[in-house]
């Protein structure tokens, strides 16, 4: 009978190894959140998509999903039946979305055009990182500070810090949620 002998550091290394390929595909499935501003062309309730149209051009289909949430069109709705049902074609839209390989999963959609979140333009003046929190000074010389959502301040990033060192001027898309100004998306101008 022949015996091989593996050193124990081989297994240990081969466990180590299994671990990391386990921990990689977990980290695969975590995607950061992406926002585009675009129009809606076209809602398949169906397939549970819908294709904007963004500003830059480009075409996107989204998939929509038990995690959807849609803000501005009524009031915040959750999940594909809600997210299908509110959406319409020619709607202006922000979408917060996740990728995976040439799938793209609608996180949040913000109405921002007619009939959607309310907006607000002016300077900034002041971003707080830890805060989640965002300072404008509009063109009637008020301070207007917003709670950030969720996906407003992963996308903020660092170009919020970069607006506020150059009073950047903005349009800050909000809703009102329990007295305060909770900011779901901006961009500069």
């Amino acid at each position: 009978m022949l015996r091989l002998a593996v050193p124990r550091y081989s297994l240990v290394a081969c466990l180590a190894l299994g671990s990391l390929f386990a921990f990689d595909s977990v980290l695969d499935a975590v995607e950061p959140v992406t926002a585009t501003e675009g129009t809606v062309e076209k809602v398949d309730r169906a397939a549970k998509i819908v294709l904007v149209k963004a500003v830059d051009g480009s075409e996107h289909t989204f998939h929509l999903d038990s995690r959807t949430v849609v803000h501005g069109a009524q009031d915040t709705r959750r999940g594909v039946n809600a997210a299908a049902g509110d959406l319409r074609e020619g709607s202006d839209v922000v979408v917060h979305f996740t990728k995976k390989g040439a799938d793209e999963t609608a996180e949040e959609i913000d109405h921002v055009g007619k009939d959607g979140l309310k907006s607000s333009e002016g300077t900034v003046t002041g971003f707080d990182r830890a805060a989640k929190t965002l300072t404008i000074k509009t063109a009637d010389g008020t301070e207007e500070t917003y709670r950030l959502s969720v996906h407003a301040a992963e996308d903020a990033g660092r170009d919020a810090e970069d607006a506020a060192k150059k009073s950047a001027r903005v349009t800050v898309y909000y809703s009102e949620e329990a007295g305060r100004k909770l900011a779901h998306f901006f961009k500069s101008f």
